[in-house]
């Protein structure tokens, strides 16, 4: 085989496993829907009216649909026995999802003007960024051109962090994605900054860490008795606690200094400081020190979120419902 047929051969995989990726672009729907961010900017802040937690749930629904297959919507999916489709919503990391009623309302004010044409998983992409800058955080060129899955995928689920984790493990989750760079990891974490958890998501830190009835050494101790206060042991496990203490429903760098005063909520919170040698001790740093570092670095691993196999161009499709695949 001569060297220029290997030569093409090459480049051409290569356009192939790249092509994803290039079909994004800030424009997408400039022709084919150009006020689609206005249309999803007056539900949202409609939501945000009714629902100061709407922000944390809709990016909590786009990490979480990104980590299973890439960003393709498949996580909005109901159960479905005719298509075949077991919803990701049942899988154990996303039962305390929500916010799905504020996505089929954006879905229908987006039929309604540009019908066929605006992805469900463009939706959770476009609604993020939106609500997080409507809740004092940055803004960032949404890429935009995904296209949504006609399957779901229960299983996959596992793949999603959660917050009990080591981070080792979260680190493992993220680099299976193509997230190697553990920039992203901490950046992304920094969405904990607004939004809340339950009690069972944390309270093994506050009363049985290590198996002999003693709590996570990590957390402060005057926090500890606040958190044991607001999740006593035997209590309500649903009940919410704020993700950030000190500014519970803005978007800023606190919980940065949260972490470096072992005030984190969750164990996948605290591991990014308080695991010893660890490369993100520095990244939480530098978060802590400058807030524009940390909008410009968040912005730019959403972006990075944002580009984990999306389907482009003939592939999945764009559905008229987000919880149903299209019937042709």
């Amino acid at each position: 085989m001569s060297w220029f047929r290997v030569t093409t051969i090459f480049l051409f995989v290569a356009l192939m496993f790249g092509a994803s990726n290039a079909q994004l672009s800030s424009t997408f729907y400039a022709t084919t829907c150009p006020n689609v961010s206005s249309i999803v900017r007056g539900v949202v802040e409609q939501a945000r009216n009714n629902d100061a937690r709407i922000g944390a749930r809709l990016i909590r629904v786009h990490f979480h649909d990104c980590f299973v297959n890439g960003c393709d919507g498949s996580l909005l999916l109901d159960d479905s026995a005719p298509d075949g489709i077991q919803s990701e919503k049942n899988g154990n990391p996303n039962l305390s999802t929500g916010g799905y009623e504020v996505v089929d309302d954006i879905k229908t004010a987006l039929e309604n003007v540009c019908p066929g044409v605006v992805s469900c998983a463009d939706i959770l992409a476009i609604s993020s960024q939106i609500l997080v800058s409507l809740d004092g955080g940055p803004t960032w060129q949404v890429q935009l051109g995904r296209r949504d899955s006609r399957t779901a995928n229960l299983a996959g689920t596992s793949g999603i962090p959660l917050g009990n984790e080591t981070l080792d493990r979260i680190s493992e989750k993220f680099r299976a994605v193509g997230l190697d760079d553990p920039t992203d990891l901490v950046a992304l974490s920094g969405a904990h900054t607004f939004g809340r958890a339950r009690c069972v998501a944390f309270r093994n830190r506050l009363f049985n860490f290590d198996g002999a009835g003693n709590p996570d050494p990590t957390i402060d101790p005057t926090y500890l008795q606040t958190l044991r206060q607001n999740c006593p042991q035997g209590g309500n496990g649903n009940a919410l606690v704020d993700l950030d203490p000190t500014t519970a429903d803005g978007f800023d760098n606190n919980y940065f200094t949260n972490l470096q005063n072992n005030r984190g909520l969750l164990t996948s919170d605290q591991v990014l400081f308080s695991t010893t040698g660890a490369e993100t001790v520095a990244i939480v740093n530098r978060f802590a020190n400058s807030q524009t570092d940390f909008f410009d670095t968040f912005g730019q691993a959403m972006i990075n979120m944002g580009n984990i196999r999306p389907l482009t161009g003939n592939n999945g499709e764009i559905r008229s419902n987000c919880r149903r695949i299209n019937s042709n």
